[in-house]
């Protein structure tokens, strides 16, 4: 189970040894195998531990209580996925389908994920493994579920050639026919067909990492834009800057950065989108503001989907007595409203997530439904000492842009700022803590993907009904050897 618990920190970036991830779905199902209930659970508890102490250890250079308590949520997950997995009799049986078990679980275990704690915390999602894989291309059907999906029932399948009995192997070479053909069959019915392209510039202004916006100047980061800014040339349809760029106590209307980017839009004529932060001396407000090619403020975007111990605090009385991190986080962010588009002049409607939302397919969704043609992801992960908040989050965006065949434009401050093909291809990507201009000309889109239409729903119910059929087979099965008895009798 220990060994399951690494080589699944393994697959996740920055590492992103994507293989790795199904091959420990088939070392953590041999580890449960024959074993009684009390022990699948204590085995799975122990093998959640050891993975998400080692793939959330970051979240320690953010708050402790946060990351003793998403550990243990995500132990427990864990732990139910390890509750399901095929039993001794599970292994003994004629039912070919026992070894669908797992994966199932495990798709369930992303979906809770992706929902919970705190509105949900996937940064340590399986499908984010994958997105150098082969099952990446099966994301415009069903997202990142069935990505999951279909890696975990490659290295469920292992397990079943190895315990399975012999009369069910040949599903288990079904079941690898089909887990091939469906990422192969996925680019045949997504239109991914450009409608034009637009010229842009991503605006990364470099500087040190690892540091607390509270311990810092925040106008040196909106100085060091400014100035990246300058060296821009051509004629950008848009500019994007990162999330935060600028900080500053009450409204902007009438600042003098107000009046520096305005300027700075009128000088290049182009759109300029910049990240800010409004504060007062109980809350602030996280968005991002787009000003037109002559000055003008003409959309506002604030952030919907907070991040828990770092926008806000959740039950903050009682982690302010638990930890001293608390005092990192001040004061508690404003969830936005409205639709996650920008409108800016003469360029089509754009898509936007900051931030934590990227890893929220629901938020990106709203901005397709809502006649986004690209996503700007503007974010700030210059708190990090280490490059692995910035990957995951480049992983993220990767999934995005694959699942709804959309341009993802992620900006940072200090990196990593990736240009990202609808495909899911880094076309541009950034190094950390300097100071760049990515230019590029990307297309849009204006279609559906299958999965920006129907969401996760249909892998969540095929889901439910392979961990409910042992149940309804059994029961099937006591009924008749009830009616059989009575009939005998």
């Amino acid at each position: 189970m220990m060994g399951a618990a690494v080589v699944w920190w393994l697959a996740l970036p920055p590492r992103g040894w994507w293989v790795l991830f199904p091959v420990g779905v088939t070392m953590f199902m041999l580890a449960l195998a024959g074993q009684p209930l009390r022990n699948r659970l204590w085995l799975g508890g122990l093998g959640g531990v050891a993975h998400y102490a080692l793939a959330l250890r970051w979240l320690t250079d953010f708050n402790t209580a946060g990351y003793a308590a998403v550990v243990a949520v995500q132990a427990l997950l864990l732990m139910l996925v390890a509750a399901v997995s095929p039993n001794e009799a599970a292994f003994r049986s004629r039912w070919s389908g026992w070894w669908l078990l797992t994966p199932a679980a495990l798709v369930l275990l992303e979906a809770v994920q992706h929902r919970f704690p705190f509105g949900g915390f996937p940064l340590s999602a399986f499908g984010y493994s994958q997105t150098d894989g082969p099952f990446m291309a099966a994301a415009p059907l069903g997202g990142t579920l069935l990505v999951t999906a279909l890696a975990a029932v490659a290295g469920a399948v292992v397990t079943a050639v190895i315990f399975g009995p012999r009369p069910a192997r040949p599903a288990s070479v079904v079941a690898v026919v089909v887990v091939l053909a469906v990422p192969a069959f996925a680019p045949t019915i997504v239109d991914d067909t450009a409608e034009g392209s637009l010229d842009v510039v991503l605006v990364q202004g470099g500087g040190p990492r690892g540091l607390r916006a509270v311990n810092t100047d925040p106008f040196d980061t909106t100085r060091r834009h400014l100035q990246a800014a300058e060296d821009i040339t051509g004629d950008p349809d848009l500019v994007l800057l990162p999330e935060n760029v600028v900080n500053i106590d009450g409204s902007i209307d009438g600042t003098r950065v107000d009046a520096a980017f305005a300027e700075l839009a009128r000088q290049l004529d182009t759109n300029i989108v910049v990240g800010i932060t409004e504060s007062d001396d109980q809350h602030f407000r996280n968005a991002s503001i787009v000003w037109g090619r002559d000055g003008t403020r003409l959309g506002r975007y604030e952030k919907h989907h907070r991040v828990p111990f770092g926008e806000y605090i959740p039950m903050r009385n009682l982690i302010e007595r638990l930890s001293e991190d608390a005092r990192f986080i001040p004061r508690d962010a404003i969830a936005g409203e409205g639709p996650a588009v920008l409108d800016p002049s003469g360029t089509p409607r754009l898509g936007i997530v900051i931030s934590y939302e990227v890893f929220f397919a629901d938020r990106v969704a709203d901005a397709v439904r809502n006649g986004g043609q690209l996503l700007l992801a503007p974010t700030n992960a210059a708190s990090f000492v280490t490059e692995e908040v910035p990957a995951i989050e480049v992983a993220a965006s990767r999934m995005r842009a694959r699942e709804f065949g959309r341009t993802v434009l992620q900006a940072a401050p200090t990196g990593y700022s990736a240009v990202i093909q609808p495909d899911g291809t880094v076309s541009l990507l950034s190094g950390l803590g300097t100071n760049e201009l990515l230019t590029a000309t990307v297309p849009l889109h204006t279609g559906l993907t299958p999965y920006a239409r129907m969401g996760d729903t249909p892998l969540l119910v095929l889901a439910m009904l392979a961990l409910a059929w042992p149940a309804v087979t059994g029961l099937v099965s006591w009924r008749r050897r009830r009616q059989v008895t009575e009939v005998s009798h």
